[in-house]
């Protein structure tokens, strides 16, 4: 018989969640209709928008081509994760005070591959902040906006 479905372990948010899922479901699946984190967004399901970006271990990925079979016993960040005790993240602050939103749909990937970035590298470049965010397809803005925002927090620690 082949075995259709799996256990899982996720650490999302963290918070600890085991759940059986189908083994061709996507992170993106279950993290939306499994989880109810909606801000993980559905955009082109082939992971070339980055609008599903999540943080898997701290690094960028799209959710909507990982299987979340292969995410077990990982750890998770969406853009519901940044804020707490109900004060948004510094960067979701920096966005939102450089005018980098506009339909906002891209805006939860961007945050995350920003904060990936950010983790690692306090003062980038303004070509290591593109290179950083050219996973994520933004089209309202431009990107200057959402590079402005990033830069603004050059030398802030952005772990919290």
């Amino acid at each position: 018989m082949i075995k259709t479905k799996t256990l899982v372990n996720l650490k999302v948010n963290d918070q600890d969640h085991s759940i059986v899922v189908k083994n061709k479901e996507t992170l993106l699946y279950t993290l939306r209709e499994r989880l109810n984190l909606t801000g993980t967004k559905k955009g082109c399901e082939s992971g070339d928008c980055g609008a599903c970006t999540v943080l898997l271990s701290g690094k960028p990925v799209t959710s909507c081509v990982l299987l979340t079979v292969d995410c077990d016993g990982k750890e998770i960040t969406t853009i519901e994760g940044l804020s707490q005790n109900g004060k948004l993240h510094p960067i979701q602050k920096a966005f939102i005070d450089n005018g980098a939103v506009q339909c906002g749909y891209c805006t939860p990937g961007m945050i995350l591959s920003a904060k990936a970035l950010l983790d690692t590298n306090k003062n980038p470049t303004e070509e290591e902040i593109r290179e950083a965010i050219s996973g994520n397809l933004c089209r309202c803005t431009g990107y200057e906006k959402i590079v402005k925002a990033i830069k603004s927090l050059s030398g802030n620690d952005c772990n919290s």
